[in-house]
């Protein structure tokens, strides 16, 4: 007795649909790698020494002024926590923004989408800005003899939130770039002081009150503050607040999804 032969089971819509967003933002990703580590002499190596440059620099600079740094003993340690979480944020920010006009040739094949290009250069940034934190804070703080017992807590949530907030400010102006390209210029005019007042190379505390009620209203100031509660365990950064950056964070990304899922074919088209 024969048994009808039962047909496989075509696979589900919504899986293939998620199995063709994979291998595209995978695809992405590793064009990506290609044009901007695979050309140059060194490849990943300036991911990693452009931050130590600026570090270095900052240390050398401040200790000609400066008898001790504003924590600890160790002015690289010091700037590197204030540093570090800045480049990684300005990088995320700076390349999904970038994201659209990077892809544009690819975006208009069918099996591409926006959302594909964002996510290709946001995790490709992010997992590039996280090794070279790793590979920076714990050298720095095993190299730099400053005895550091490193509370990874307020360290994770500090680089969550710089994440976060890079992929909230990127995808906005992932939109408004496309939509104005005017506000290219404007914003970066407008965020040239960002280094300056996001408490890099100095602390939040030693501010005078007017300057800390400005100061208090970015977001990358409260980041700073927290990782360096994890470095140092004496220093408790009261002023910040973590749902205030959660908020510009999801504010920002809600309304760039918004203004791309409307208007990203005719950011395509212009």
């Amino acid at each position: 007795m024969t048994h009808p032969v039962t047909p496989s089971q075509p696979r589900p819509v919504s899986a293939q649909r998620n199995l063709r967003t994979l291998r595209a933002i995978a695809a992405l990703m590793l064009r990506e790698m290609a044009t901007r580590y695979g050309r140059s002499p060194g490849g990943y190596v300036w991911a990693l020494l452009e931050p130590l440059g600026g570090i270095l620099i900052l240390s050398v600079g401040f200790s000609l002024l400066l008898r001790t740094p504003s924590l600890g003993n160790s002015f690289i340690l010091f700037y590197a926590t204030g540093f570090v979480p800045f480049s990684l944020y300005q990088d995320i920010s700076g390349n999904v923004a970038r994201a659209i006009s990077f892809s544009r040739a690819l975006l208009f094949y069918p099996a591409v989408t926006w959302v594909d290009a964002l996510s290709a250069r946001f995790l490709l940034n992010t997992l590039t800005g996280l090794l070279v934190a790793l590979i920076l804070l714990t050298g720095i703080s095993s190299l730099a003899e400053t005895r550091t017992v490193i509370d990874i807590l307020p360290v994770l949530k500090g680089m969550i939130l710089a994440i976060l907030l890079a992929a909230g400010i990127g995808v906005l102006n992932c939109a408004l770039f496309g939509l104005f390209p005017v506000w290219t210029q404007i914003w970066a005019i407008a965020t040239r002081p960002l280094f300056l007042i996001s408490a890099i190379f100095y602390l939040y505390e030693d501010m005078p009150r007017a300057v800390q009620d400005i100061l208090w209203w970015n977001p990358l100031v409260h980041i700073t503050g927290l990782i360096r509660e994890g470095f140092y365990a004496s220093y408790r950064a009261d002023y910040v607040n973590e749902v205030f950056v959660i908020l510009v964070a999801l504010i920002t990304l809600a309304f760039g999804v918004i203004l791309l899922g409307r208007y990203h074919r005719d950011i395509l088209n212009t």
